[in-house]
């Protein structure tokens, strides 16, 4: 029985999908103006492992997860480089994908950009105005907060306690502190409207995208814990007063990533790229970084718990180096992954049988068989196993190695243990410098003392044949 952290209830309650078997999930996406970060990477690996866990389960799964491409940010940027807004979004649109693939993050099934959804948008601020819970001043509209009465319940804030802490602006449009855009005035960049010339507001946008590829109610809404209030606090109020029903059935929000106990983000300027991280880790251990934490707790990054998580990811993955695996399991160890997994997603418990099975492969205890399991599982969590190399002795190491010296003409300076990646160092910079010619020589070479060359996005990496 599949139970999770519901959010707007505050407990852990059994899944049940509103249609059947059939799921609906939606997650807040990137505002593409800046290349993601490790607080990204921590919000949709534990997305993708949600997904393919509900589809581990048989779940017939319905994966939207938006990219807002209209914004603030990216208007900034786009003025400040004198380029059209769709030249920043494309960029960083790419380099979000590609960050994504690099962390064997698979594809949400719909993936929807704001701009391409202007017209639901307007649509629904419409019907909003319609009905009273939205009002125009000098072609912005704003939502009337106070007359949706469930504002609060979500993020855990009475309505009373956040007008008594709202700011009061000098000069303000609205009708309440509290109320929020839903359109804004923009002659520069914006979309033609009923209000003249102007944008959406942000939180409209996720709104409109949910109503036009799900429908009015979703099983699962998702995203970071920085997006309760007031992304999804207004999400929520906006979407239930426009389609008169419940919005999302479940809201669950992962932790921070925080640096020196401050949450990561572009605004402290604490954060690492993506591409940063995978130049020093690969996906495996980013993944295994995560996912060792509870997903609703914090993570606090260091290269210590990185290096950690290197080693032991390189432990899960070679262990089944090797190994012809078949469709044989531990039905055992599938119901003790099953049993954490139910448990709100624990995957600290689930990563607990994996490490088991490697403990059994490595005993040679039922090797084929919990080499099968271990892949099996271990995929449900996103981990690639193209990765695995067969681990071999300081000695063998030693053996190989020993002859590359003189056939590169490399001092002895350099050790035994990184003479392969020092060659591969050289042929990166043939490669860097086009000479397609030196680059094949040395792969070639390589491969007639037995080792091959893997060549990926992420880089180069070596196995002993």
């Amino acid at each position: 029985m599949f139970k999770i952290y519901n959010t707007l209830s505050n407990k852990i309650e059994e899944f049940t999908p509103s249609e059947n078997n059939k799921v609906k999930m939606y997650v807040c996406g990137p505002t593409v103006y800046d290349d993601a970060h490790l607080g990204h990477a921590r919000c949709y690996i534990t997305w993708d492992t949600l997904y393919r866990y509900l589809k581990f389960l048989g779940y017939d799964v319905t994966y939207c997860r938006n990219v807002t491409d209209v914004d603030d940010k990216i208007l900034k940027k786009a003025d400040a480089q004198g380029v059209e807004p769709a030249v920043i979004t494309d960029k960083y649109y790419k380099s979000f994908i590609d960050s994504m693939n690099n962390l064997n993050v698979l594809r949400p099934d719909i993936e929807p950009r704001a701009t391409k959804t202007i017209g639901e948008m307007i649509a629904m601020i419409k019907k909003l105005e319609q009905t009273g819970f939205a009002y125009s001043v000098d072609g912005d509209v704003y939502f009337r907060v106070e007359k949706y009465k469930k504002y609060g319940e979500l993020s855990s804030q009475p309505i009373d306690d956040l007008l008594n802490g709202a700011r009061v602006e000098t000069n303000d449009k609205k009708e309440s502190p509290l109320d929020f855009a839903l359109w804004k005035k923009d002659e520069a960049h914006g979309y033609n409207s009923p209000w003249g010339k102007g944008r959406p507001g942000w939180h409209i946008e996720c709104s409109a995208m949910n109503k036009k590829h799900l429908g009015d109610t979703i099983d699962i809404h998702a995203g970071g814990a920085d997006l309760a209030f007031p992304h999804h606090e207004n999400e929520r109020a906006q979407s239930e007063c426009a389609n008169g029903c419940q919005f999302a059935k479940y809201w669950m929000h992962n932790g921070f990533v925080t640096i020196n106990k401050e949450k990561m983000s572009k605004s402290l300027n604490n954060f690492l790229t993506i591409n940063d991280v995978l130049k020093k880790y690969d996906t495996n251990a980013i993944r295994l970084f995560i996912l060792t934490n509870h997903y609703r707790m914090p993570v606090e990054f260091n290269d210590v718990a990185l290096s950690s998580a290197q080693n032991g990811a390189k432990r899960l993955i070679n262990s089944i180096a090797g190994i012809e695996t078949n469709e044989t399991y531990d039905n055992q160890a599938i119901e003790e992954f099953k049993n954490a997994m139910d448990d709100d997603l624990n995957t600290s418990k689930a990563l607990a049988v994996l490490f088991s099975l490697v403990d059994k492969i490595k005993k040679n205890i039922d090797k084929v068989k919990s080499a099968s399991t271990l892949k099996y599982l271990g995929e449900v969590l996103g981990f690639d196993f193209s990765l695995s190399q067969k681990e071999i002795s300081d000695d063998e190491l030693k053996i190989i190695a020993e002859p590359l010296y003189d056939e590169f003409n490399i001092s002895k300076d350099i050790s035994y243990k990184d003479i392969i990646n020092h060659i591969i160092a050289i042929r990166k910079t043939a490669r860097d410098n086009k000479d397609w010619i030196k680059s094949d020589e040395i792969r070639d070479k390589l491969l007639s003392h037995k080792i091959q060359l893997k060549d990926s996005k992420e880089g180069t990496t070596w196995q002993i044949l």
